[in-house]
């Protein structure tokens, strides 16, 4: 799908980078001419872990990782990182939807604040192309995290007219839930599993949309070679429903697991959208993939008043309702093709 050496010799910063995002990335690009990437975040422990691991398993390539401490909600500590960076990719973000409902402002200050700052430090450090990682949530928001993601892609499309893309082009990928990726549904499932505690569901009818974590990689490179400033790419998606994927991951490790149904938590939604109807109108169709083209008009109301837009492009909203529903079977076969669940079944069998 692309090169392996778009990177080479170049620098790549990835806020957020102790997650499940930028180790994908790094299992990705570290054997590549890639010259060096950068692992920004506020948790030092974790980037000790880190940094042993890689060590333990590409010694002779470890020193091509480096760590930095920082917080992104700290525009100096993001600065600090941002020095000699070619490319940047944003994953920092306050991601759980029940801590983020309890907790707004604090989604706000990570995912609204904390890109600005982001995008603040990479044009002015001269940085290339930045592309940032939003989720389905931020379409039709209902809850504080989806709606700090909503305010957070506005951020990235507001800061991209203020730049000239030839400078520091800004882009922004948008997906659904990623399998078996820290804090999801999959590993607690297991973990209930393993302890033979039921396996809590909150709507079985729920559906949501699912991809691996290659995948999101592999949407955030398309991004980087194919969108332009401004832009917010999509990737089209199959979802499952709740009850599908927990009967999956139940038939994997032991059939007949009881599921129980818990109800919808706060801010739950019973489906979730990655293109709107709104953004339809506007909307390219890219084959894997959409693109939402920035709305390039400046601030001349006389424009929004008077001149509409009389054509409008023939897509329709598409969310995890009439994306491709996958079976049992079909989500047991993409389980399976994952590296977390293999060790888990090799780990299982074992008992």
């Amino acid at each position: 799908m692309y090169k392996e050496d778009i990177f080479s010799g170049k620098t790549l910063l990835i806020t957020g980078g102790t997650g499940s995002f930028g180790n994908a990335v790094l299992y990705r690009f570290l054997n590549t001419g890639i010259k060096e990437i950068r692992i920004f975040s506020r948790d030092e422990k974790k980037q000790d872990d880190m940094r042993h691991e890689y060590q333990s398993m590409y010694p002779e390539l470890s020193e091509k990782i480096k760590f930095h401490i920082g917080d992104v909600r700290d525009l100096q500590s993001v600065k600090n990182a941002m020095y000699g960076v070619d490319y940047v990719f944003h994953a920092a973000a306050l991601k759980q939807v029940p801590s983020c409902e309890f907790f707004p402002l604090e989604a706000v200050k990570t995912n609204v604040i904390g890109t600005d700052h982001v995008l603040t430090a990479a044009i002015e450090m001269g940085v290339k192309k930045v592309i940032c990682l939003s989720t389905d949530k931020a379409a039709y928001p209902v809850n504080a995290m989806g709606t700090s993601k909503a305010m957070m892609e506005k951020v990235i499309v507001a800061k991209s007219r203020t730049v000239l893309p030839e400078k520091t082009s800004i882009s922004c990928t948008r997906y659904g839930n990623v399998l078996c990726s820290r804090g999801s549904v999959v590993p607690l499932f297991i973990d209930q599993i393993r302890q033979n505690h039921p396996m809590t569901v909150t709507e079985p009818s729920m559906t949501r949309f699912i991809m691996s974590l290659e995948e999101a990689v592999e949407l955030v490179v398309f991004a980087f070679q194919n969108a332009e400033s401004g832009d917010i790419m999509v990737q089209k998606a199959p979802a499952c429903t709740i009850e599908v994927l927990a009967k999956a991951v139940a038939e994997l490790f032991d059939p007949g697991h009881k599921i129980q149904v818990i109800g919808i938590r706060h801010g739950e939604k019973m489906y979730e959208t990655l293109l709107t109807n709104e953004e339809c109108a506007n909307a390219v169709d890219m084959g894997r993939f959409y693109r939402v083209p920035c709305d390039k008009r400046d601030l001349n109301y006389d424009n929004y008043f008077k001149n509409g837009n009389t054509e409008r492009t023939r897509l329709s909203e598409f969310n995890s309702n009439n994306t491709m529903l996958l079976s049992v079977e079909q989500v047991k076969e993409r389980l399976l093709a994952l590296a977390y669940i293999q060790e888990e079944l090799e780990t299982w069998e074992k008992k």
